[in-house]
């Protein structure tokens, strides 16, 4: 197989386990503008990106900021922490030589604050948020603009991500995808978009990433 020696990763429900506390999120800031959402219908209406959840929900655009506005807003009042074995996995990998980075359709704000206090900045040779881009996952913006900044091709990364969106996108990017189970909505339906590996776990990317040789 091809060399990987670049491993980028999605953030909410791969590194960091949020899922609870960003349905809170929704769900409050929601309901702040006259709209009640349950959890079954969160589950059908899941995306990363949240502009299609709004539309789902018939939510005017004009109200699209303030709903923004209010899932950081109420998101900000509790830290999420990471992932079982998050931190271990990511130290390990960078320790192996790998080149580590992050695209996220999240706040940057709001990741680079969770970055910091999980003092993985060090870590991370890139990072690319929803304001980096113009176009959301799962179109392959975010990561041809990680993979620019960090002067890397195609056929040495990989995406590592939980969601169908993640998927797409790495494979529209025309880099290697790995799918990983998550909390979040959507993440139990990954392997019918055929990742090219899935893990029940992140920890599992340590017996596949021995060396940058490899994958």
């Amino acid at each position: 197989m091809e060399s990987i020696d670049t491993i980028l990763f999605d953030w909410d429900g791969t590194l960091v386990d949020s899922a609870s506390v960003a349905f809170e999120a929704t769900r409050k800031s929601l309901y702040d503008l006259g709209i009640t959402l349950r959890y079954d219908r969160y589950e059908q209406i899941y995306s990363p990106d949240w502009y299609q959840m709004y539309e789902a929900l018939r939510l005017p655009k004009e109200k699209w900021q303030a709903a923004d506005d209010g899932w950081i807003r109420h998101y900000g009042q509790t830290v999420s922490g990471l992932v079982p074995e998050g931190r271990r996995t990511l130290n390990e990998l960078w320790r192996r030589g790998y080149c580590l980075g992050v695209v996220t359709s999240g706040n940057k704000s709001r990741v680079w604050r969770e970055i910091k206090i999980h003092e993985l900045d060090p870590i991370f040779q890139v990072v690319v948020c929803g304001e980096d881009v113009v176009n959301r996952k799962p179109h392959p913006e975010g990561l041809g603009l990680a993979m620019e900044r960090i002067s890397k091709k195609p056929d040495v990364c990989c995406y590592v991500g939980d969601s169908l969106a993640d998927i797409e996108m790495g494979k529209r990017a025309n880099i290697r995808t790995i799918g990983i189970r998550s909390r979040f909505p959507g993440s139990k339906e990954l392997l019918n978009v055929g990742p090219d590996l899935f893990f029940e776990s992140i920890t599992f990317l340590l017996g596949h990433f021995e060396s940058p040789a490899r994958i």
